[in-house]
């Protein structure tokens, strides 16, 4: 074990009902959910006063799943740009080689993520797709299902998945400044998952022993020109710990104090600095994840690649997501070095104009 004499440390703050209080959002990192995430409760988050719906039309939201274990790795993304709507889906059998990508597009009205994660649900129906996602904290799991119906040469999905949040894990919820009166709202954590997944007859069964899973929940006054970068990984370590990443760089303010990136080792969360992340040789090459602080040093190889794009009037969506192996180190909150050594995980890099 390696002791630094100096570590980056963010403050974990004392449980609070909301990131907004007296009509200002409130900045800073916390070891539990909010009872309740509403920013249209900020007062005038723009210079000129704008009517409530157009406030409203300036947040965008999305729910993130990561699920892996030995045999697949599955990532299911919902997002509510307002304009429009998308759930993207991405199953990748690790053993076979085997690529499978859904997605769903809804303009306009359509489902909206709730306001707090203890009891709430939302559900998207159609004939040939459905999906719904019961965030149950306040029992200690959060559920996804989902089903696909075969079509265009892509074969059926189901999904039946519960992240078993009541052990082995320690979230963490974060709020970050845009500007003084704006902030985008992340909640992150990583549990054991138990389910079934079937693909085409193909069926899979998870067991939390060897399974595990990202949640993420996002809330925020996203700039019109939204840039994103995630680098996402889970496993367990030589020592047998469950351990897992979620690391971002994005366009929020004052990172050293509030940012998203943190590690998990064995339920225990580290808080991680601000990170600096570049593709010297473009996308398709090696990704560069470093900090100033000594606390992450990773190399991303992606080897399989997937892109989705959209574009509609004035928006735009462009949503890079390969797979492949990551290697390099990480350090936690006790100086311990987890050493990265060919770990499948994924990376997305989006660029948004909505």
């Amino acid at each position: 074990m390696v002791k630094f004499a100096k570590m980056y440390t963010r403050e974990i703050l004392p449980p609070r009902t909301s990131p907004v209080e007296d009509r200002n959002p409130v900045f800073g990192t916390w070891g539990r959910p909010f009872e309740k995430v509403d920013l249209l409760e900020i007062y005038r988050p723009y210079k000129y006063p704008l009517p409530r719906w157009a406030v409203n039309f300036r947040i965008k939201e999305r729910q993130c799943f990561y699920v892996q274990n030995s045999q697949f790795i599955m990532e299911a993304v919902f997002c509510n740009f307002k304009f429009f709507k998308i759930a993207m889906i991405l199953f990748y059998d690790k053993k076979n080689s085997e690529k499978h990508f859904f997605r769903m597009i809804k303009s306009g009205s359509g489902w909206t993520l709730p306001y707090n994660l203890d009891n709430s649900s939302f559900i998207s129906s159609s004939k040939s797709f459905y999906f719904r996602i019961h965030n149950w904290l306040n029992i200690n799991t959060i559920k996804l299902d989902i089903y696909i119906e075969a079509a265009h040469r892509k074969p059926q999905l189901t999904v039946h998945l519960a992240f078993d949040t009541s052990r082995e894990t320690s979230p963490m919820a974060v709020s970050m400044s845009v500007t003084p009166q704006r902030n985008i709202y992340a909640f992150k954590t990583l549990s054991p998952v138990r389910g079934d997944i079937v693909l085409g007859g193909k069926h899979f069964n998870l067991k939390c022993e060897n399974c595990s899973g990202f949640f993420c929940d996002y809330k925020g006054f996203y700039p019109f020109r939204t840039q994103t970068i995630i680098c996402a990984a889970m496993g367990f370590c030589e020592k047998n710990r469950r351990f897992g990443f979620h690391i971002a760089e994005n366009q929020t303010r004052d990172t050293n104090k509030s940012n998203e990136n943190a590690l998990w080792v064995d339920g225990k969360l580290t808080p991680l600095p601000p990170v600096v992340i570049t593709m010297p040789n473009g996308l398709e090459s090696d990704w560069v994840i470093q900090d100033v602080e000594g606390m992450i040093d990773l190399t991303f190889t992606p080897q399989d690649q997937n892109k989705s794009m959209l574009a509609f009037f004035i928006t735009y969506f462009e949503f890079h997501a390969p797979l492949g192996y990551y290697n390099g180190v990480l350090v936690d909150s006790e100086g311990e070095k987890i050493q990265i050594k060919n770990l499948f995980g994924s990376g997305e890099k989006i660029n948004v104009r909505v």
